[in-house]
């Protein structure tokens, strides 16, 4: 079981709020198939509005983390639970794939011999450029002074 810690921030945390905390977080560690490390929930009082903050920790440094605010404590809880759980179900459902690609074989991504390469072979967009000998002092000009982002020129010096 994961080790979790309720704070009170300016209050005192009662029995039955700690209680739902507990239960709230029991679901997220079945949830997350018993790899939740820790959890953390600080609940403080401005007014009449209650925050309730929740961090979980699960493997992997993962921080889950979820924020609700209600006139109630057990519905900021409540607010709170529910946008970590939906972190958890993203989280669990990223490692379920992740397990699943990984006994899947690589693609080979050359082409089959009884298909032609021109079939596969596919153009964009195609431009000709004007490969013009010139020196590199002269390319750096006609590059600051124009709208082009890139010039291919041919080095006059040696002529490569």
């Amino acid at each position: 079981m994961m080790n979790f810690t309720v704070t009170g921030r300016h209050l005192v945390v009662s029995d039955a709020v700690h209680e739902q905390v507990q239960k709230k977080l029991s679901h997220l560690h079945r949830l997350l198939n018993d790899s939740a490390i820790s959890a953390q929930c600080v609940i403080s009082q401005q007014r009449q509005l209650f925050t309730c903050e929740l961090t979980l920790h699960a493997r992997g440094d993962h921080m889950l983390v979820g924020v609700g605010k209600h006139t109630r404590a057990a519905s900021a809880v409540a607010a709170a639970a529910a946008k970590v759980e939906q972190q958890a179900l993203r989280l669990s459902d990223r490692w379920k794939t992740r397990r699943k690609d990984a006994g899947r074989p690589v693609r080979d991504l050359a082409p089959a011999d009884d298909q032609a390469p021109e079939a596969q072979t596919r153009v964009i967009r195609s431009r000709r450029y004007a490969v013009k000998p010139m020196s590199v002092d002269d390319a750096v000009l006609a590059l600051s002074k124009g709208d082009q982002t890139f010039l291919v020129f041919r080095d006059a010096s040696s002529e490569s």
